[in-house]
């Protein structure tokens, strides 16, 4: 069972409601409630411990390349960054040795601090 996956150098440009443009890195995907997720924060700051992330729908178009979409409810936000929250909390126990063993709860891209 896949429950997330931390992809290498995938690049997708957010459209923002005030017309510009914001290019970010892909962090991490994950599956939740049927769908694909993925956790994005803006180029150059990923070193940066306050950035903002970004909460999104992930997919391929038919070209594979990536594409994301709006979280369409706050319902559905919730269970996002929630899980969200749970696998960093999985990585942050990975790192300090724990097990390897992680599990995936049966339980609008917006931007999360």
């Amino acid at each position: 069972m896949e429950t997330y996956t931390e992809p290498e150098d995938i690049y997708v440009t957010l459209d923002l409601e005030d017309g510009t443009e914001l290019e970010c890195l892909v962090l991490l995907r994950f599956p939740l409630l049927g769908r694909q997720y993925a956790a994005l924060i803006p180029t150059g700051s990923e070193d940066d411990p306050d950035a903002e992330i970004y909460l999104y729908r992930f997919g391929e178009d038919e070209n594979g390349e990536a594409v994301v979409g709006n979280i369409e409810d706050d319902e559905e936000y919730e269970a996002v960054s929630d899980r969200y929250d749970e696998i960093l909390d999985e990585i942050e126990y990975e790192e300090m040795g724990g097990d390897d063993v992680v599990d995936e709860p049966s339980s609008h891209g917006k931007r999360r601090k």
